[in-house]
């Protein structure tokens, strides 16, 4: 239940902060160009509106996106991997190499968000604030703790996972959320090196892991 809601509170910022972001860009755009178009009342309203801090929150939110977007993506298995070797290891010399790999994304994710940490709480104690929107910059540096420590927590969970069951998270670009698939219709996941194998019982070439 609250590994579910973590998923969609993750889905949710993460879709709020691109769709945000977006519209906060072409808003910016569009008040730049009609402010420098000569008409008389509409140009005098726009020239008072100050948008000088819309490029500096669109960079952070995307900072943000970027963050909690890698975690959902180990999540996801939406990450790419070169593992031609792997590929070619019997399965439970491939399973402890993937383990192995996980595990080291976990504590490299785990190493960078303690640094991440303390940079903050060292940020929070003095008086340095954004440019623009005049906010504390360890509110904008937060994004590097939270969301490596969500990376860290999304790689132990999916190490676990593989573990119990020899399979890793595989990203459908054709699926559609909401619509559901054909019971008919045969699934065919073509063989590459861009992704380690399962190794799980039942799964062989062309069949989904």
């Amino acid at each position: 239940m609250l590994l579910r809601i973590l998923d969609r509170l993750e889905e949710v910022l993460i879709a709020t902060l691109m769709g945000a972001a977006t519209l906060l860009i072409f808003v910016a755009v569009l008040h730049r160009y009609f402010a420098s178009v000569d008409i008389p009342v509409l140009q005098d309203f726009l020239l008072s509106l100050n948008l000088g801090w819309a490029q500096e929150l669109c960079i952070y939110m995307f900072v943000w996106m970027a963050k909690f977007g890698a975690a959902y993506g180990v999540r996801t298995g939406i990450h790419v991997g070169v593992d031609v070797l792997i590929n070619r290891l019997d399965g439970p010399k491939r399973k402890l190499f993937v383990e192995f790999g996980l595990l080291a994304g976990a504590l490299f994710t785990a190493v960078v968000g303690t640094l991440g940490a303390i940079f903050v709480w060292k940020i929070a104690h003095s008086d340095q604030t954004s440019p623009d929107l005049e906010v504390p910059m360890w509110l904008v540096y937060l994004a590097v703790p939270a969301g490596s420590y969500l990376m860290c927590f999304r790689f132990l969970q999916v190490a676990v996972a593989f573990w119990r069951t020899g399979e890793l998270p595989r990203h459908d670009h054709g699926a559609v959320e909401g619509i559901e698939t054909p019971s008919d219709v045969t699934h065919f996941v073509p063989e590459d090196n861009l992704h380690p194998k399962p190794v799980g019982p039942g799964t062989h070439r062309g069949e989904r892991a």
